[in-house]
Parts: C-alpha cells; sequence; structure tokens
C-alpha cells in the first residue's frame, strides 16, 4: 500500500507505539493517586507535557491535553464567548476552516452572534487587508486556521495576531494548526496567538490526543469540563495517559528532525508537481505552500472515480477532508473554482515516511490509468 492521506492521519510511529504499550502495561497508575505507584505515574505525565511543550515552542504550564483537535477548537471558541459574550458579540473566520470551526460558528450564529467569513483568493489565501478590513470594536474573537488542510495555503499568522491585538486590544486570537503543527515553524511563545489547537495523529502519535495552548497573556480560561480538577482545573478527568505519552513520544521524535524532513517533503511535492503540469487535463489547486498538502482535479473524471482507480492500484488518497465526507468541498467552493474542477478534485498528502519511488508511482497511475478516463 502506498499512503498518500497523511493530512486525515498518520501513522503512529515505534516510539509512540513503544510508550502507549509501557502505559498499558507497565506505568498504567492514576496520576492523581497519592502512592508511589500513582505518583510515577504523574511524573510522566509531567514529562509528556514538556515534551508537548517543546514542540510547541510553547510553556509547560500553557498546554493542556484535550482528546484532540476538534475538541480543542470548540473549547477555544466556546471558552472565548463564555469570557468575553458580554463586551461583544463579533467573531471572525474564514470561509476555509475545518468543520471543527465552521460548525460552532453556525452554532453561535442561531445564538445571536455576527460572524464574518474571511474569503480566499484563488489560490485559498486569506489576506491581511481582508482581517483589517473586518476588525471592529465588537469582535471578541479571530479564528484562522494556520495552515488549510485542503489546498495546504498557509497564513500569515503572527502577523494576523499582532494586528487584531494592535487594533482590537480585548480580542482574543485563535489559531488551529492542526495541520501546521510540526510541519511549518512556529512557536507558541512568540506567535502572538492567544490560543493553537494542535493534534495527535497529524504528527505520527495515536488517535483521541491533542492539546490546547493558553497564552499567559489570558491567565486564566474557562473550564472545559468540571470535576476533579486535572488537567490546573480547566479539563476535568482522569488523564489518558496511554494516547498522551504516545503523543509526547511523537512530538520528541518527529520535532528532531521535522524541518529536514519538511524541507524533503517540499522538494517531492515540487517535483510532483512539475510533473503533473506538464500533463495536459491535470489541474493543480491552490498555493500547496505547507510541504505535505497537494489539491489536484482531472477535470472530467468524478473524484470517486479517481480514488477508486488509485485504490485499485494500492494507493490512498482522500477527497478533501477526511471529517466531511459526502460533501462538495466548502473550500474549494470559496476559493471560486469551477464545479468541473471541484466535482473531480482530490487531495494528496505526504508525511516523513513518504518516498520518491512512491510518488513515482502515483504519477504514472495517475497518467496511465486515471487521466485517460477523461478522454
Amino acid at each position: 500500500m502506498i499512503y498518500l492521506d497523511n493530512s486525515a492521519t498518520t501513522k503512529p510511529c515505534p516510539e509512540a507505539v513503544a510508550a502507549m504499550t509501557k502505559a498499558l502495561t507497565e506505568n498504567w497508575g492514576n496520576p492523581s493517586a497519592l502512592y508511589e505507584f500513582g505518583i510515577d505515574t504523574a511524573r510522566a505525565l509531567r514529562t509528556a507535557r514538556h515534551q508537548v511543550a517543546a514542540a510547541m515552542g510553547a510553556e509547560p504550564d500553557r498546554v493542556f491535553f484535550t482528546s484532540g483537535g476538534t475538541e480543542a477548537d470548540n473549547w477555544a471558541v466556546f471558552g472565548t464567548v463564555k469570557r468575553l459574550g458580554k463586551r461583544g458579540r463579533h467573531i471572525i473566520t474564514t470561509a476555509i476552516e475545518h468543520h471543527a470551526i465552521l460548525n460552532c460558528m453556525k452554532e453561535l450564529e442561531a445564538q445571536g452572534y455576527d460572524v464574518t467569513y474571511l474569503q480566499p483568493d484563488s489560490l485559498g489565501r486569506v489576506t491581511l487587508d481582508a482581517l483589517k478590513a473586518a476588525l471592529r470594536k465588537d469582535t471578541i474573537l479571530v479564528s484562522i486556521m494556520m495552515v488549510n488542510n485542503e489546498v495546504g495555503s498557509v497564513m500569515p499568522i503572527a502577523q494576523m495576531a499582532k494586528l487584531t491585538h494592535k487594533l482590537c486590544p480585548d480580542a482574543i486570537f485563535h489559531t488551529d494548526a492542526v495541520q501546521g503543527f510540526l510541519k511549518v515553524p512556529f512557536a507558541a511563545k512568540t506567535l502572538g496567538a492567544d490560543l493553537i489547537s494542535v493534534s495527535s495523529h497529524k504528527v505520527h502519535g495515536p488517535k483521541g490526543c491533542g492539546a490546547l495552548y493558553v497564552s499567559p497573556r489570558l491567565k486564566s480560561f474557562p473550564p472545559l469540563l468540571l470535576g476533579g480538577g486535572q488537567e490546573s482545573g480547566l479539563r476535568s478527568g482522569t488523564e489518558g495517559t496511554p494516547a498522551i505519552f504516545g503523543f509526547a513520544a511523537a512530538c520528541n521524535t518527529v520535532s528532531a528532525t521535522y524541518k529536514e524532513d519538511s524541507l524533503r517533503e517540499k522538494a517531492m511535492i515540487a517535483g510532483l508537481v512539475e510533473k503533473l503540469e506538464q500533463l495536459e487535463g491535470v489541474t493543480v489547486n491552490g498555493a500547496h505552500e505547507a510541504p505535505h498538502v497537494l489539491s489536484i482535479a482531472i477535470p472530467g473524471v468524478p473524484t470517486q472515480n479517481s480514488i477508486n482507480l488509485l485504490q485499485d492500484a494500492g494507493i490512498c488518497v482522500s477527497a478533501g477532508s477526511a471529517c466531511a465526507k459526502g460533501h462538495r468541498s466548502h473550500v474549494l467552493t470559496a476559493m471560486c473554482l469551477p464545479p468541473e474542477t471541484i466535482d473531480a478534485s482530490f487531495r494528496i498528502s505526504l508525511c516523513r515516511n513518504t518516498t520518491e519511488e512512491e510518488l513515482d508511482v502515483l504519477y504514472h497511475v495517475i497518467r496511465d490509468q486515471v487521466l485517460p478516463r477523461a478522454r
């Protein structure tokens, strides 16, 4: 199998599997317990938090574990509204966010909040000027993704956060960094975002774990879950240590080489694009600025047909976001691409394990088996 759907999920690295196995078979105590067995687990949990924080460039005491990116996004949005809802009712996001954000916005609109959806250009980019024009005195939250999960456009998050804080000092800036974490360089301490969401299974860790970074600027933030006071009282419930330890091990492993891995992935994407653009009938969608995401279309061949043909050749790709099956891409629609392009598009996404040979096989299958179906 040639797996090229890494934006949906990545294969857990051996280090993550080993850490989880140890947590399930040896270090399985409750970290809230007061005897040595539990205290040992608490120490391991503290180490894991430091490892994830180091990979994020964050202060360890500002990283709070969640069940994944969706939960972190929901907490960021609804926590901000709970904190600042009396100061204003205006929120800014983009039309190309993940549904973990967009569906939160729909819920808030139903409650009477005014949501502005910034529109991308034809490459999937959202500009600083668009954000500046949308900011208002009653803006309480700006939520803009770091890397688009379908077309790989990279947003100027540092500049956007700075602009937001300059024009709306009381507003909170959140970024969904699920596709940017350990793919494009950033440090939470210096990025300027107040809230940052990340996910384990996008960086070769297990599913079921993620984190929300809460900047010291906020000092306090409304809790997500009430209970026994875990995660500094912000997300109560016994910590899912196997997943957390796996996440931390993955962060520790991937962060050691992610800059080199990203450069290699970016070069492979560029090489593939160069070859695909020479084929009549293949369209490259979007900016593909992130090192690991490429969207292409073969007008005349419906998306599912392309996926099936590639699957028959042992290649896994995606129709777009794996979290929005069965719907026309809202990202490509917002980019105003022609319907015949949108309905023929699919996503190729790489990881640190992807090889040149695998992309070469992909290219030949597209050229020899998929593209002829459009003629």
